[in-house]
């Protein structure tokens, strides 16, 4: 009998520490400012966000997912799902299984089959509570057969201000049709690293602009009679490129068999459907041996050691290199910086993160990218409805004790 109470003791709490959060009902705000390397808050001068930071949480380091690309990482944060379980393994791809047909950039919203997992926006309706994103990646694609409550189909012209704005407008509706999880997308800081350096003083420029729109946009979520937690984050960080290292795909070693897709850090090499007789080793061989150090192909131990193994989607063969170089298709001037490479200092991401949920002041030396998901489900009082990759350790010790356990 005594352990029987015992045992009924400890599942009250255990569902007392589940439900805490949504009895206090905590709103999340998630803003993505896209390639934010994790030094430009003291680099380019954020005070803003640096303030938030120092009152809140902050990462040393956000770490991002292989490939360090764009899609990957904004899909794995906001599934909490690998690239090769969510389906989005680079900005461009293929598929084996569909005959070698390719997904480019936003192809979700006209095809949701290339994209898995359930998104945090789609968990918060599925359990209740209204969610509004002005972009992320896919964020108009239907997951699960569902869209957010509130949202709009990108577009790089639609003004900073007004997604600001809209944020706040969400957040001040009546409680019945008010957003409990809204999110946010600005890609101004990886446009100027890409097309002048992670050095550069448009760079610079770009990420002053963010850091004064993050500013407003907090003073103005703290005047809501609301308990509302700013998340900010970023994909990626950011390298500089040498235009004199970079490699012509066009002098690579060719086999009609094989379908060479993108550019950059790195190659996706597809077996073609028609090919006959392909010999994918004997390929990797040839490539391997006309890199001269200026690429790697990679192993498959290398291959499963990045979780880039599994499915139809990774190519045959996988090419990469370093920086400063990239595979480059012309010798035409590229980006002067770029991401996509394995993980390195320059490609990690920001995190920071200020409201009642969060501890005041606290510094985590890394964050892993998958796990904002389950930390942000667990804050909002939602149940986890599927296996994630992510299991919250490197945040949840940033989470205030008090908001969970009553």
């Amino acid at each position: 009998m005594k352990q029987w109470i015992v045992k009924a003791i400890s599942v009250c709490l255990l569902l007392g520490m589940s439900n805490a959060f949504a009895a206090k009902e905590q709103t999340v705000v998630l803003i993505s400012i896209d390639g934010m390397r994790w030094d430009y808050i003291e680099k380019h001068g954020a005070p803003n966000l640096k303030a938030m930071g120092d009152r809140g949480v902050r990462a040393q380091k956000l770490i991002p997912v292989y490939p360090t690309k764009t899609f990957p990482n904004h899909l794995s944060i906001i599934t909490g799902l690998l690239p090769v379980n969510h389906g989005i393994v680079d900005n461009r791809f293929c598929d084996k299984a569909r005959n070698n047909e390719c997904y480019s950039m936003g192809k979700g919203f006209t095809d949701s089959t290339w994209v898995s997992g359930t998104p945090l926006w789609n968990l918060a309706k599925m359990q209740g509570l209204k969610s509004a994103v002005y972009f992320w990646p896919e964020s108009d694609a239907r997951f699960n057969g569902m869209t957010p409550d509130y949202y709009f189909h990108y577009s790089q012209h639609s003004d900073y201000q007004d997604r600001v704005d809209q944020i706040v407008q969400w957040l001040s509706l009546p409680k019945a049709q008010r957003p409990r999880f809204v999110a946010g997308y600005f890609s101004l800081v990886d446009s100027m690293g890409h097309k002048y350096g992670p050095d550069a003083i448009q760079t610079r420029d770009a990420v002053k602009q963010l850091d004064e729109l993050m500013g407003q946009l907090q003073a103005r979520l703290s005047k809501l009679d609301q308990e509302v937690n700013l998340v900010i984050v970023s994909d990626h960080g950011m390298a500089q490129l040498d235009p004199a290292k970079s490699i012509l795909v066009s002098s690579l070693p060719k086999d009609d068999n094989f379908l060479v897709k993108n550019t950059g850090p790195r190659l996706l090499i597809y077996t073609k459907p028609e090919a006959v007789n392909a010999d994918i080793e004997g390929y990797k061989a040839r490539l391997q041996q006309a890199a001269k150090g200026r690429y790697t192909v990679l192993t498959a131990e290398q291959l499963a050691g990045y979780h880039y193994n599994k499915g139809t989607r990774v190519g045959d063969i996988v090419v990469q290199t370093t920086a400063p170089a990239i595979f480059a298709s012309s010798e035409k001037a590229g980006p002067i910086g770029t991401h996509g490479y394995a993980y390195t200092d320059d490609m990690a991401a920001t995190f920071l993160a200020v409201g009642p949920a969060f501890k005041k002041g606290m510094s985590i030396e890394q964050v892993n990218n998958l796990d904002i998901y389950p930390v942000l489900a667990k804050i909002m009082g939602l149940k986890l409805l599927s296996k994630t990759d992510g299991d919250g350790k490197s945040l949840m010790p940033a989470v205030q004790r008090k908001m969970i356990v009553h």
